[in-house]
């Protein structure tokens, strides 16, 4: 939970990407995922990302939508042996094209489809949150670990290169030692019969979805786990948000005394942001977490942070199919995403008991 051990994730992967020029060697291998839930992240941005990736192609998709079906078999030729539905899924354990399983639903039904996934002999890419609770979590990379087979989080911006040189500029010490963090995400939520806004189904609300991001990105700059969270949450729409959080602020404490900052809502837009403080400049980002249009500075003009747009999905997913192909390990891993849960358990656990907590160690 201290700083050694997160960099050492980071490191594994830097490890991934260094893996791509011995995949090209051993003749540039495209392994097959498989998409299970096919909404509007698989349409725009997962296929899409896989239709152009190196080292990763789509090979076969799980739906439980007939139609949804059949328009993904003729826009990307998939056979019929390579669609499957949510009964039948377990099938997929006999078709050798399928290397990887990324599970895109929605966050109450993770822990299954990981389950079923390990089952089926697969490897496993799961999009974040990676479960709704931590016990969740500690089944699913259970299941993974016996079956052998590795378990990715899809936390894109860890291998998005402006918030890899933030990592960079707080590890070196740039500035100086880190001192204080703040950041934010959060939009104005729209369709109020969405899943989303279920707590069955979403386990929570701003936070689950986005607020993951701004508390991700204090995390992997700190580059340690926080140990102590102060959190409040406030409803101006409480018919609405009557299951799930609208907005929450919250505090948390790291080991080195760093503290941050961090707030997510689904009421109003204009937060997508971290800075980072530190004894001789700050730095950050704004926009942080879009999928693409990111920017960041520094307080000082020689050091900038400017990179080519790239394509989150495609580049995290090719790091995946890179650590398999090189038999490597994979950050994020499910351990990252158990983290994420701990500290978001401990919010939720601030905004009832009224004070602040202890975070759970794993």
């Amino acid at each position: 939970m201290q700083r050694r051990p997160f960099l050492a994730t980071l490191g594994a992967t830097a490890a991934a990407f260094a893996s791509g020029a011995r995949a090209q060697e051993e003749g540039g291998k495209k392994l097959g995922w498989a998409l299970v839930g096919l909404g509007s992240l698989s349409t725009h941005q997962i296929a899409p990302a896989l239709a152009k990736a190196k080292h990763s192609r789509l090979s076969a998709i799980v739906t439980g939508t007939p139609a949804k079906a059949e328009q993904w078999k003729a826009k990307y030729a998939i056979p019929d042996s390579h669609i499957y539905n949510y009964e039948t899924f377990d099938k997929i354990a006999e078709n050798p094209d399928v290397d990887v399983i990324y599970i895109v639903l929605p966050n109450s039904m993770h822990e299954e489809f990981v389950v079923r996934g390990a089952k089926a002999g697969k490897h496993v890419f799961c999009e974040k949150p990676m479960a709704n609770t931590a016990d969740e979590c500690r089944r699913m990379i259970a299941a993974m670990k016996q079956a052998g087979k590795m378990l990715g989080v899809g936390y894109r911006c860890q291998f998005e290169p402006h918030h890899r040189e933030c990592m960079r500029l707080a590890r070196e010490k740039t500035f100086g030692a880190l001192k204080f963090i703040e950041a934010g995400f959060g939009f104005q939520i729209g369709d109020p019969t969405q899943w989303r806004l279920r707590k069955n189904l979403a386990g929570g609300g701003a936070l689950m979805d986005v607020g993951i991001y701004a508390l991700q990105a204090c995390r992997y700059i700190a580059g340690e786990e926080p140990v102590e969270i102060a959190a409040q949450e406030t409803k101006t729409d409480p018919v609405k948000f009557a299951e799930v959080d609208e907005t929450i602020s919250w505090s948390m404490k790291f080991p080195s005394g760093v503290i941050a900052s961090v707030m997510t809502t689904y009421g109003f837009n204009g937060a997508n942001y971290f800075t980072a403080t530190c004894e001789k400049g700050r730095f950050g980002m704004d926009p942080a977490y879009s999928y693409d249009g990111l920017k960041g500075w520094t307080s000082r003009p020689e050091v900038k942070i400017e990179f080519p747009a790239t394509d989150h999905f495609e580049v995290e997913m090719d790091a995946f199919s890179e650590a398999i192909l090189a038999n490597k390990p994979f950050a994020p891993s499910g351990e990252q995403g158990l983290k994420d849960l701990l500290a978001i358990e401990a919010i939720y656990k601030s905004i009832r008991e009224g004070k602040a907590v202890k975070v759970e160690g794993i």
